[in-house]
């Protein structure tokens, strides 16, 4: 095109208003579609129920956590936005995808810690480091907020999350370059009467391999495709502790009321259904298969020879 305009062989006031042109910064390239960040956002909305359920268990004490925007930034901008000190966990979220990073600020760790060593979740608000043990403590229970992580994930892609490493200076941490574009998931949690944010922030090129999933046709389709291992695995153990009752229907065969008083042991009563015939099995008051009678050791027996309203089911079966 810059050869033809050269030229002459392209007229530039016509292609200019051929052309719709649409401006672009460079400096802040917008990666992630709306549809991706509205995607993020309902997996994060879960996030923050199963986060909130997870922390009022544990630390046994009301906890609130809500959702408070999905937006994308530089990792520059995120890493200036943030207080000093924080705590800042660098993750691995599986094998194949990179890093990511979960920041937890002074507000939410130190009541949090506080709770943990018996005490009533009060923070002093001195923005001071935090020491070994504390981050010990830390790593610990990130590593918990993590894992549940993968709940609110696995229709999109498995997430086996790993902590690589911990700071309390996010400055120092250089993990990327300072204009990759970041997906940055706010969270606002209350603890008590202590209120305190918690940052997730999912580099471009990390979720770049998956990027075509975070679409909200490829989320909701995925229930209907598959069931994940875990629901499955989880449908079939309580499965098996349901008591269903079995009855086997013999045959049938009309007679009168008087031939019924007549009765007595060791008559004889002639049924409808022919020798050999499968008999109809109830499950739950309703035919659902076919069975053949027999004995397994002193024990009376019915073999299932196929369902209910199957053609070719018989002793040949």
């Amino acid at each position: 095109m810059i050869t033809a305009l050269s030229s002459g062989e392209l007229d530039e006031e016509k292609n200019a208003e051929a052309e719709d042109y649409r401006g672009y910064d460079f400096r802040r390239p917008s990666k992630f579609s709306k549809e991706q960040i509205r995607t993020l956002q309902i997996l994060h909305e879960n996030y923050a129920r199963i986060l909130g359920n997870f922390l009022s268990a544990y630390l046994r004490v009301p906890v609130q956590v809500q959702l408070v925007s999905v937006s994308q930034v530089t990792y520059e901008e995120f890493i200036f936005s943030l207080p000093l000190p924080t705590l800042i966990t660098v993750f691995s979220m599986n094998q194949e995808m990179g890093n990511a990073m979960l920041e937890t600020n002074p507000a939410f760790v130190f009541p949090l810690i506080d709770l943990v060593f018996g005490g009533k979740g009060v923070h002093s608000r001195d923005d001071r480091e935090l020491t070994d043990i504390e981050i010990s403590v830390m790593r610990n229970l990130n590593a918990k907020l993590l894992d549940n992580l993968r709940y609110c994930w696995e229709d999109i892609v498995e997430l086996t999350p790993s902590i690589e490493s911990m700071d309390t200076n996010p400055q120092f941490n250089q993990m990327f370059a300072s204009t990759e574009t970041v997906a940055l998931v706010t969270f606002n949690v209350q603890v008590k009467e202590n209120e305190g944010f918690i940052n997730l922030c999912f580099p471009y090129i990390t979720l770049e391999k998956i990027i075509t999933r975070l679409t909200a046709q490829f989320w909701f389709k995925q229930p209907l495709q598959e069931t994940s291992r875990f629901q499955e695995e989880t449908l079939l153990q309580e499965l098996e502790k349901v008591e269903v009752e079995l009855q086997a229907i013999l045959g049938k065969a009309t007679i009168t009321l008087y031939d019924f008083l007549q009765f007595q042991e060791g008559d004889i009563l002639q049924l409808s259904r022919q020798e050999g015939e499968d008999l109809d099995i109830c499950v739950g008051g309703e035919i659902l298969l076919k069975g053949q009678p027999g004995v397994l050791g002193q024990n009376l027996a019915l073999q299932i020879t196929g369902l209910a309203g199957e053609e070719g089911t018989g002793r040949d079966s």
